[in-house]
């Protein structure tokens, strides 16, 4: 390959599907397609049109070497799935895998490769939008959904014609960003770098992952495009990651308002240098490359190196053998088995927050519902942020229609009462009319789809607009209501929690939500997701979450100088773990394999200890729990969490009927990194608490001695 030839391999450029004026870099595309000067395209999709552009590289090109097209397929591609922190909720791997695996299936045929997915960070800070593309608070819950995506999306064999090559993203600590800020600051020591921001991207490379990408922020300073102790020590060299890096959109170019980058022959030096191997958008690489090898300021080997990163991934895809797509097997609608999936992993992910006197499920045969609020009719928010093309093309069901097919026989009616925004409330009195007049009515809010999502921070996570008010207002009719809220983050429901007799948090849930939360709402599926990130009380007490440091002066309400708030109860509204069922369970018997083991034993991994704890279905129905094991380690020589999420699963259960399950604790569950650089994991002598339970808030606990 010639240097013009191999920098062309490093270059994405981003497709417009809208010809004529301001068609982007299309014809640039064309152009460095039949030179063999491009290496992937973002952003096309249809078989026809990828297999155009495609013929013009493999059959124009002296070398003939295929793209790689590249999309966003974040949640769904012609079926629209759940939210990513909505699957979270479910805490069920299978539900995040079933989405992947409808996505790949549906995006491969329309000539998509490669999926920007799934969003391996953690992050704390419900203020930041992109929250909503994640599985939430918690590293050890992020890992185990991210590798299950991963394994969705690739299968056994990411070029078979119904897979696409996954891309664990953003590499890495973007989850916790100043003020919950899009692409703001980070600044993590090198112990939570390593103990809460990588283990999900570890997770990622363990299942296979095909592509990482840079996210857009700096890291203690260094912008993650140029960060080569990350990039490079880390993800080559220590987790041995043989996929190829790609920057983020124009994240090189950006290298030059961060500061750290004079121009874009700089940009493109520190960038290529550090482990980007392909440029996003930006063309750095592709203008300044050559130049700067000649020059010596870039390192050939490095080159090299980012070139047979890229072709490895594309001969992984079969892209020599079998560089077109199957025109005529392009999917054309949502199956009715993906329609299934989408409805049952909505479902699934469900969190019923409150449930005051059995208000919750219905009853099929209520003779009046009421269904108001700003989204009860709604058709489109509920496929939520980064929607597939499918959600332009196929309305999302709305929860009125769900509710009328639920209960045939009842008279249901709709008010919208507001809109999700502004401060309008000429709607309220036909709203409180139609409660006043039906047996029961559920209230529809939450927030817009755009709302939340990449570059959607709130600084004021309530209910948008006077939502609020009206719940309120519904209250005083004495009428019977259970609030649903469709959001694409935790929100600050204090305003409601003491007026709504039940509020089911149901997510911006997808092209079956309104099926989906009917099933729900009228119990023929019984709740049991769990909330994948603390709801606070307040925006106040932000960023909030359960694996908190003690500090020297831990919470004593009687005790003024200790850490608390003096305007609000302790302790979150809802916490990490919870979520209520219509049947109840006792989680108890929790045992430890031994009471003592090696600590260098455990930390050489050659020995674990087994928890075992037993959940029982003490009620009347049929539904799931989700047993969540935490660790604390009680002294140890850095500051540790109040306590830690090392093992769940989620069984179901018929009434009277129990399980014993096992958890098993080895280095990384009773182990913690320091802040050297070079990634040491500590696993010392002294006590540990073991709880089980079915939120963070869990009590039954025993003690683990490490000697």
């Amino acid at each position: 390959m010639t240097v013009e030839e191999k920098f062309g391999q490093l270059q994405q450029l981003t497709w417009n599907p809208d010809t004529g004026p301001g068609e982007g870099q299309n014809e640039a595309a064309r152009k460095a397609a039949a030179e063999g000067r491009l290496g992937s395209v973002l952003n096309i999709v249809g078989a026809k049109e990828c297999n155009d552009l495609q013929r013009v590289a493999v059959e124009e090109s002296r070398l003939g070497i295929p793209l790689v097209f590249g999309l966003d397929v974040i949640h769904g591609f012609l079926t629209t799935f759940p939210v990513p922190l909505a699957q979270g909720a479910s805490f069920d791997p299978g539900v995040v895998a079933s989405d992947a695996e409808v996505s790949a299936r549906e995006a491969r045929s329309w000539g998509v490769h490669w999926t920007f997915a799934p969003m391996a960070d953690v992050s704390r800070e419900p203020r930041w939008g992109r929250v909503a593309e994640g599985s939430g608070e918690d590293p050890y819950l992020t890992a185990r959904l991210t590798a299950a995506k991963v394994r969705g999306y690739q299968g056994e064999d990411y070029s078979a014609k119904d897979r696409l090559a996954a891309c664990a993203k953003h590499f890495v600590g973007y989850g916790f960003p100043e003020g919950g800020r899009d692409y703001n600051t980070v600044d993590l020591s090198e112990r939570r770098l390593r103990d809460i921001a990588l283990p999900p991207f570890k997770a990622a490379v363990d299942a296979g992952v095909a592509t990482v990408m840079a996210s857009f922020n700096t890291v203690n300073g260094i912008p993650a495009h140029a960060n080569k102790h990350t990039l490079s020590e880390i993800l080559h060299e220590e987790l041995e990651f043989d996929g190829f890096v790609v920057g983020d959109y124009n994240g090189v170019q950006e290298l030059i308002p961060h500061g750290v980058a004079a121009d874009g022959a700089d940009a493109a030096r520190l960038a290529l240098g550090a482990g980007v191997d392909m440029e996003m958008v930006s063309t750095t690489y592709a203008e300044h490359g050559k130049k700067l090898l000649e020059s010596g300021k870039l390192d050939r080997d490095r080159l090299d190196d980012a070139v047979r990163r890229i072709l490895r991934i594309k001969v992984r895809l079969g892209l020599f053998e079998n560089p077109y797509a199957d025109e005529d097997g392009q999917i054309g609608d949502p199956t009715a088995a993906a329609r299934r999936a989408a409805r049952e992993a909505a479902a699934r992910s469900a969190v019923l927050l409150r449930n005051e006197d059995g208000t919750l499920p219905l009853e099929a045969g209520t003779g009046a519902i009421a269904v108001v609020g700003p989204l009860g009719d709604d058709t489109q928010e509920l496929h939520g942020t980064w929607a597939g093309p499918g959600a332009r093309k196929y309305p999302a069901v709305s929860v009125l229609e769900g509710v009328k097919k639920a209960a045939p026989g009842a008279k249901v009616t709709f008010a919208k009462g507001c809109e999700v925004e502004g401060e309008d409330t000429g709607g309220f009195a036909k709203a409180l009319a139609a409660v006043r007049k039906a047996d029961v009515a559920v209230v529809v809010v939450g927030e817009k789809a755009a709302q939340s999502g990449e570059a959607a921070v709130r600084s004021d996570i309530t209910l948008p607009g006077v939502q609020e008010r009206l719940i309120k207002e519904i209250a005083k009719t004495g009428k019977p209501f259970a609030v649903v809220v469709l959001a694409g983050r935790p929100l600050v429901l204090s305003g409601i929690a003491e007026e709504a007799p039940a509020i089911l948090n149901a997510w911006h849930c997808g092209i079956e939500g309104g099926n989906s939360v009917a099933d729900v709402l009228f119990g023929k599926v019984n709740p049991g997701g769990k909330l994948p990130a603390t709801f606070p009380r307040s925006v106040g007490q932000l960023p909030y979450y359960y694996a908190h440091e003690n500090t020297g002066r831990p919470y004593d309400p009687d005790n003024k100088y200790t850490s608390k708030y003096l305007d609000l109860p302790h302790g979150p509204l809802y916490p990490f773990g919870f979520g209520l069922s219509y049947t109840t369970f006792e989680v108890s018997d929790l045992k430890l394999s031994a009471a003592s083991a090696s600590a260098s034993s455990v930390r050489g991994g050659g020995s674990e200890v087994e928890a075992t704890v037993r959940v029982e279905n003490t009620g009347r129905r049929k539904g799931d729990e989700v047993v969540q094991l935490y660790v604390r380690d009680k002294v140890a020589s850095l500051a540790q969490p109040v306590r830690r999420l090392r093992g769940f699963e989620r069984v179901t259960l018929k009434p009277g009927e129990s399980r014993t399950l096992t958890f098993a604790l080895g280095a990384e569950d009773l182990g913690f990194h320091t802040n050297d650089p070079d990634g040491e994991l500590r696993v010392e002598p002294g006590e540990f608490e073991v709880y089980a339970g079915t939120s963070a808030e869990a009590s039954l606990k025993r003690t683990l001695t490490l000697t």
